[in-house]
């Protein structure tokens, strides 16, 4: 078996350029599935039956089927439901930032949990409205308890998001398999492959054991 990792070299540009789509695709998704839990968080908490039953119901459904399944509806199916036409990238985004709302929600609601009673019993005592009291007490206090285990959810949504080369995303993956059918070299092309993905992931869950080490130096303190 002949192995050449030079073959590599000559395609380093289109797979930085694959993993930049990659890392901006997750940072979005990112950004809006952390939005997106919170709220649904704070909605797991309402007074209302219904709007309990159909968080728990959006939660359970994407924390329990897989990604890869949900990628296919969105892009497949929700268009002729919706009757509009939608991209590789505008389904990608949607189906990776329900999955990151749905499983960042969990974490939301843990840490919300785990703010003291007595917090809300201060803002009400001082007359703080509700939304400051959710973005200046509640919020900062929750994120805070949140951080390790949200980055530990955006490595998951990272490395899933190579799901979405199955929708002709031209991600890292895509354009590795690109790379490797038409050089006929797997071997060399999606260990590299592998390997970024490896250098990006690495740090980031050391960075949780670090972080996570802090939060709770922190609030023991």
């Amino acid at each position: 078996m002949n192995i050449d990792f030079s073959v590599v070299l000559g395609f380093k540009e289109a797979l930085l350029q694959g993993l930049l789509m990659t890392l901006k695709l997750t940072l979005i998704c990112i950004v809006l599935g952390c939005a997106l839990g919170f709220l649904v968080g704070l909605a797991r908490g309402s007074g209302s039956r219904l709007v309990r039953g159909a968080i728990s119901l959006y939660v359970e459904f994407f924390r329990g089927t897989p990604v890869i399944v949900q990628l296919f509806w969105i892009f497949f199916c929700l268009p002729l439901v919706l009757g509009v036409e939608l991209s590789n990238l505008a389904s990608a985004v949607i189906a990776l930032t329900l999955y990151m709302g749905a499983i960042t929600s969990e974490t939301f609601r843990s840490s919300l949990k785990s703010v003291g009673r007595e917090q809300y019993d201060a803002c009400i005592a001082l007359g703080l409205p509700r939304h400051t009291q959710i973005t200046r007490v509640v919020l900062p206090q929750a994120v805070l308890r949140a951080v390790p285990t949200l980055l530990s959810n955006c490595v998951s949504l990272f490395k899933e998001s190579a799901l979405v080369s199955a929708v002709g995303m031209a991600d890292l993956m895509f354009i590795g398999q690109n790379i490797s059918n038409n050089t006929a070299r797997p071997i060399e092309v999606l260990t590299a492959v592998a390997l970024l993905y490896f250098v990006i992931a690495f740090p980031l869950t050391r960075a949780v054991t670090t972080v996570e080490r802090r939060v709770l130096a922190k609030l023991a303190a």
